[in-house]
């Protein structure tokens, strides 16, 4: 073979397939749909949000369902001055791991805020989903959250 030759090969990767989300998160994409949280309890009455299918500190199949939130507190944040692309905002945003009302555990979002002056740990938010015909039961069914009293 020539030095010159180059060999080469049509491939496509591909999974034909589909995935279901189980009874658990299937549960959580559902509730994020119809525009409401849900969380799963696990050991001690704790309740994770968003639901895994076993408890993270003991293993077992978690229990009931139950209604969360939609309002939380902003546990931890870090501003984002200058979103890139691939971002779920365009204008300057926080990621924030919130904590919604009746939930034990953190869920990682966006708060949609004016400035980082505006926001700080302990503050209230709400989410702002996207339009009822718009949502397909994805995370991204939540545009972000915003500060209570005041959208951005």
């Amino acid at each position: 073979m020539a030095e010159s030759e180059v060999l080469h090969a049509e491939h496509r990767l591909e999974y034909p397939y589909a995935r279901s989300t189980g009874p658990i998160i299937g549960a959580f994409l559902t509730a994020l749909r119809e525009g409401r949280f849900v969380g799963a309890t696990g050991s001690e009455g704790r309740v994770i949000v968003p639901p895994t299918e076993y408890d993270p500190i003991t293993g077992e199949d978690v229990g009931a369902l139950v209604e969360v939130g939609p309002g939380g507190v902003v546990d931890s944040w870090a501003w984002v001055a200058e979103p890139r692309r691939r971002h779920p905002l365009t204008t300057p945003f926080a990621w924030a791991l919130i904590t919604l009302d009746g939930a034990d555990t953190g869920l990682l979002h966006v708060v949609d805020a004016p400035g980082p002056e505006a926001l700080a740990t302990g503050a209230r938010v709400t989410p702002r989903f996207k339009p009822e015909a718009e949502r397909i039961g994805s995370m991204s069914d939540i545009e972000a959250f915003v500060l209570e009293g005041g959208a951005a």
